[in-house]
């Protein structure tokens, strides 16, 4: 028995190193095939070629493309990401500036996605083909059609400019930016702390409508497939057993039918999520949210390769650890798989 579990800790561990060096190699392919040079990109285009020479063999660019990988996984085992062009910074210093925005939002929208989704999910799989299945169809099919960024728009106009029942663009609002001590980089965290309310709910009226429009995208996606799920099981005979040997309507869902598609939602949610940590470049752009989706965007535009290179690696790295989690969360949910 300990010889399967330290098989199988094996596989996975091989499976998760490979999957890294394929990270690796693709995060690298990526900087070296964007149509921006690294060099130019630092010392613009007025520079001399003497200038380019020296810059280029200060960072590396001069060398043959193996030796260019090489002394990339190299750097990245030491802990340094390179220096964003953009702000001057250490890349990392950048990301775990920006990235407690992004997690904050995309967790507030994944509690609004999986939160209405799945029991939405599950009615309509009951109520299947009646009036109350196809207003929840045509509602997750609008949520899945509609571009995220026209619907931010439409919402900031309608809720915030008309109706004035949010908060605008941002955080919070400019009179309150600098009045909390960045603790923990998540301000709602950071605002408890400092026992400032007003700041706590003004950031909280700014989150309202981002986090709802993001969640809407993301609980369209997720009703659909608990309808799916469900419907498969509500169609196996072992809910006809249960219902013929007396079981209530409710019990049999909720107990049986709903028990076992628990794993599945697991990998579904928790692939919402980590599309939703970088995914979420449209709705920051909008909302003009100081998150990880803006920080890509603007570095982008200006080809800082290692900002850009780096966040290509940690979205993967995200991916990799959803998916542990899942695998983890799959032996809690179902004793068969462990």
């Amino acid at each position: 028995m300990k010889s399967e579990s330290f098989t199988a800790f094996g596989r996975q561990a091989g499976t998760i190193f490979v999957t890294l060096v394929g990270l690796l190699i693709l995060t690298f392919c990526i900087g070296r095939m964007m149509p921006v040079d690294p060099v130019r990109a630092i010392i613009g285009e007025e520079a001399d070629q003497a200038t380019y020479e020296m810059v280029a063999e200060r960072i590396g660019a001069n060398l043959p493309i193996y030796q260019q990988f090489f002394r990339y996984v190299t750097d990245l085992l030491q802990g340094d990401f390179g220096t964003s062009i953009r702000t001057g910074q250490p890349v990392i210093n950048d990301i775990l500036h920006v990235m407690p925005a992004t997690i904050e939002l995309a967790t507030f929208a994944i509690l609004f996605g999986a939160g209405l989704g799945i029991p939405l999910g599950i009615l309509a799989a009951v109520r299947r083909n009646k009036p109350i299945d196809h207003v929840i169809r045509f509602l997750t099919l609008i949520g899945h059609s509609m571009p995220i960024f026209w619907t931010g728009m439409i919402g900031l106009i309608i809720f915030y400019a008309v109706l004035d029942l949010v908060g605008g663009g941002g955080r919070m609002s400019d009179f309150y930016i600098g009045l909390v001590p960045e603790t923990t980089g998540f301000l709602l965290i950071d605002s408890v702390i400092a026992g400032d309310w007003e700041v706590f709910w003004d950031a909280v009226n700014h989150l309202l409508l981002p986090a709802s429009i993001l969640g809407y995208s993301s609980m369209a996606y997720i009703t659909r497939m608990t309808r799916s799920f469900m419907l498969d099981q509500l169609n196996q005979e072992y809910i006809t057993t249960a219902r013929v040997k007396g079981l209530s309507k409710s019990r049999t869902i909720w107990h049986h039918a709903f028990a076992n598609i628990r794993v599945q939602l697991v990998t579904i949610v928790a692939l919402a999520y980590g599309s939703l940590l970088e995914g979420a470049v449209l709705i920051e752009t909008v909302f003009s949210w100081p998150g990880f989706g803006q920080y890509i965007t603007n570095n982008m535009l200006i080809g800082d390769m290692n900002a850009v290179m780096t966040c290509v690696l940690l979205v993967g790295i995200i991916f990799i650890a959803l998916n542990l989690l899942s695998d983890a969360l799959y032996k809690i949910f179902d004793p068969r798989t462990r």
